[in-house]
């Protein structure tokens, strides 16, 4: 940058007038910024979270698929009747079915529950600006008088 520019720049700062700072405009800028920062992590989290809950899952998996391979020949060879090893097979059904259902059913409780958060929140955020627009007119006529 020439000379004469950087003094151009420097008269045309000099000849403006410093705005004046607010409160509210320091702390939404900040507020917004930190939770734009805490949103953009979210994926990040989720993501992460869901690799290591599947990593658990396919470790059970690998688990219960070695155990069923070595307890398979120890029972094989301990001649166990065929109807009571049906009964064991119903029993765990059962017990798998009910599993499946409870997992359904608390899905659907967090997804509710998720639901009337943000409907709860979005509530709040409709009476707090309410009330700040009464606020701020309130306000306003108390500055006129």
């Amino acid at each position: 940058m020439s000379t004469k520019e950087q003094t151009a720049l420097k008269n045309s700062i000099s000849n403006e007038k410093p705005s004046k700072i607010s409160i509210c405009d320091l702390s939404q800028n900040n507020a917004s910024e930190i939770l734009q920062k805490m949103e953009y992590q979210v994926p990040i989290y989720l993501q992460g979270y869901s690799d290591l809950f599947t990593k658990y899952l396919h470790s059970f998996n690998t688990v219960f698929g070695t155990c069923r391979i070595s307890e398979k020949q120890f029972f094989d060879k301990l001649g166990i009747d065929h109807t009571v090893m049906q009964e064991i097979a119903d029993y765990w059904n059962f017990v798998k079915n009910l599993t499946l259902i409870q997992i359904e059913l608390n899905s659907k409780f967090v997804e509710d529950y998720i639901e009337f958060r943000v409907s709860t929140i979005e509530s709040i955020d409709k009476s707090i600006t309410s009330m700040l627009d009464y606020y701020s007119k309130t306000l306003s006529e108390f500055n006129k008088k």
